[in-house]
């Protein structure tokens, strides 16, 4: 740990834990209010280009996409550096992620699942609208605080996109990842719109759009992108929240929405169902 991050904060138990990076809650030394502490192994990835160039441009990106507080962005607080770790001190989340939410339950109703859409979509816009593509929008990935709102966290993969200029690499998760990324073409950041549709799809039906009993399996399903809707399991989802799926999860990148579409399409200005927040308690 960082002298200087053990100056200001007491670092306490461990809460996470990812390829390069560890998480532990912490306490200001100041104040004593509750935070997240991602600490980054500098040393194994000092040999790997691609993955040290993520790490930090992790901490440049977050400072821009939540330097004015947007609601439903991961806040970061403090960076510390020294010559082993890379330390981000982010807002704590005590909540359960949404990936222990859908566990939990079978299938979300369309008013739970439109509580979860409306914010996510919010934070991915904002994110878009600062040039910046998440590339891992997954259910593990999205948070909640101790008053339920939606958190968009880990921006280890994100990018910097511009117009005209096309992003590379493979990123993403089996199930989440689209297409294009699959098959080695370039991409926009509408990966994430992608993305957050197999998340919408997975919330109504309780099973990915695209399956496979292996990670080869599930990307040749993806690389195939044939979105069905099986009657026992859609019958009763609206004719307006399978359009958006069929925009969202659509194989043609140009004809895909991008995020701001999607926010204005007729089911996310919908009530539901219910106008019940269940899935966020």
């Amino acid at each position: 740990m960082s002298e200087a991050l053990n100056r200001d904060y007491r670092v306490k138990e461990e809460i996470g834990r990812g390829k390069y990076g560890v998480v532990f809650r912490c306490h200001s030394a100041v104040t004593g209010d509750c935070f997240a502490v991602k600490s980054i192994d500098k040393r194994l990835i000092e040999n790997d280009a691609v993955d040290s160039q993520c790490i930090h441009n992790e901490a440049k990106i977050m400072q821009l996409v939540s330097s004015n507080n947007h609601p439903n962005v991961l806040r970061i607080f403090d960076v510390y550096e020294d010559d082993s770790f890379l330390h981000i001190v982010v807002e704590y989340c005590e909540s359960s992620d949404l990936f222990e939410r859908i566990n939990a339950r079978p299938v979300f109703t369309e008013s739970e699942a439109l509580d979860v859409m409306v914010p996510l979509m919010e934070a991915i816009a904002h994110c878009h609208r600062h040039g910046v593509a998440h590339r891992d929008i997954k259910p593990d990935n999205i948070l909640f605080n101790d008053i339920n709102e939606l958190k968009l966290a880990d921006f280890g993969s994100a990018e910097f996109f511009h117009d005209g200029q096309p992003m590379s690499g493979i990123v993403g998760t089996p199930y989440y990842v689209a297409p294009e990324v699959l098959a080695g073409r370039v991409y926009n950041e509408k990966i994430d719109v992608w993305s957050a549709g197999v998340i919408l799809y997975i919330m109504l039906a309780g099973i990915p759009p695209f399956y496979g009993e292996s990670a080869k399996e599930i990307f040749e399903a993806v690389l195939s992108a044939n979105l069905r809707f099986p009657t026992r399991i859609f019958d009763s989802v609206s004719p307006k929240a399978k359009d958006l799926l069929r925009r969202m999860l659509c194989k043609d990148v140009s004809r895909r929405f991008s995020a701001d579409q999607v926010l204005r399409h007729p089911w996310m200005k919908s009530s539901g169902d219910t106008g019940s927040t269940a899935v966020l308690t």
